[in-house]
């Protein structure tokens, strides 16, 4: 394989399906792959197209427990029991069939975009069926059964990696990548997003969160006020993730590029624009190379828009990755537009770029947080 950007395709993700009544669709991906070939960009000299397998039980057990992953699998093939205690059950977290299988083919397609990139397959990959950040050890937690970052982070560490820096843009916290490299100073965890505690989902993520015993300063959050639009967000980022990944100096940059970030999802309040995805993937492109090496492994993860955003962002940053953004036309292929727009039941946006938003009020309580946060990292 050659190529600098590795597109992971995983069709068979899309059993990843919690049912016609949940959030999470499986057609944001199935729609952000589709708008990608649209575009032409799968079909660049300088993209390699990836298949992967499912993640083995061995590849699962370096941050799951063996009971978590056995109750999974019997769960999801219709076994009685009280999956509870794991997680599983009315809510977030419904039952579904082949849950185990699913959630091994999104790891797979992680630690296969993993792969090349170590390998020097790919400069950079992208899964964008993945992104399952609050997966736990023991449970599954918001929409997450098994943690497809960690899985990936895990298998580059048993393979020779270092020191891995892991930068999380969803809106919501990256808790269970947290959770399972708390006290692993190895790994550096960055995570943007809005912050109530109690009240917005998983309520941690304080930026007096900062690793454990072990591994102090290991992580680092940002959390930001419901509100905080582009300009603001894009402060904190441009502020806190190029000056600490530098200094962690990793092997490898693995990313979450949830876009539950935008003005219009319905699970969130920040207020961002397609303008952030577009900055954001400039970003994290340039400090794959200034800091690790071009190493840059991306996952998708949280947005709810999944037709009227979830495409548009996430083809934004792998246009990025293929280094091809500045020669991506600001308007959608009409084609596209129109197959999405009757998948959707309704007209979609038929151009990358948005209008800017009015500024709120949220952006300067968002400023002094991130004083906050440098008073901490770099007093």
């Amino acid at each position: 394989m050659s190529g600098r950007a590795g597109l992971v395709l995983a069709p068979e993700a899309r059993i990843y399906d919690h049912g016609p009544q949940h959030p999470l669709r499986p057609e944001r991906v199935l729609l952000t792959w589709d708008l990608i070939a649209a575009c032409g960009l799968d079909r660049l000299d300088d993209v390699a197209t990836i298949s992967a397998e499912p993640a083995s039980r061995a590849d699962l057990a370096r941050v799951h427990t063996a009971a978590f992953v056995d109750a999974t699998e019997r769960a999801g093939h219709g076994e009685d029991g009280d999956w509870s205690a794991f997680g599983y059950g009315p809510g977030d977290n419904p039952i579904f069939p082949n849950m185990h299988e699913a959630g091994a083919i999104v790891a797979g397609a992680s630690i296969g975009a993993a792969r090349v990139v170590w390998h020097s397959q790919a400069a950079h990959a992208f899964n964008a069926a993945g992104g399952l950040h609050h997966a736990m050890p023991a449970r599954a937690s918001g929409f997450c059964v098994y943690d497809d970052p960690a899985v990936a982070i895990a298998w580059l560490l048993a393979n020779g990696a270092q020191r891995i820096a892991y930068v999380d843009v969803d809106v919501h916290h990256g808790d269970g990548v947290q959770a399972m490299f708390w006290n692993e100073p190895r790994v550096l965890t960055i995570s943007l997003h809005e912050y109530e505690p109690y009240l917005f989902f998983p309520g941690t993520g304080d930026l007096s969160e900062r690793g454990g015993p072990d591994a102090p300063a290991s992580a680092i959050n940002v959390p930001l006020p419901a509100g905080t639009g582009d300009d603001a967000w894009l402060e904190a980022l441009t502020t806190v993730v190029p000056r600490a990944v530098g200094e962690f100096a990793p092997d490898v940059l693995v990313t979450q590029l949830g876009c539950d970030t935008h003005a219009t999802d319905p699970l969130a309040q920040l207020r961002l624009t397609t303008r952030s995805y577009r900055e954001a993937a400039r970003l994290l492109h340039r400090l794959a190379h200034e800091a690790a090496y071009g190493r840059w492994v991306a996952t998708g993860g949280g947005g709810y828009q999944w037709a009227r955003v979830v495409p548009r962002a996430w083809t934004l940053y792998f246009a990025e990755m293929a280094n091809a953004a500045e020669d991506l036309p600001d308007a959608l292929p009409p084609a596209w537009v129109e197959r999405a727009s009757g998948l959707a039941g309704e007209p979609l946006p038929t151009t990358f770029s948005e209008p800017a938003l009015e500024p709120h009020a949220a952006d300067d309580d968002a400023r002094r947080v991130i004083g906050r946060v440098t008073d901490v990292l770099w007093p």
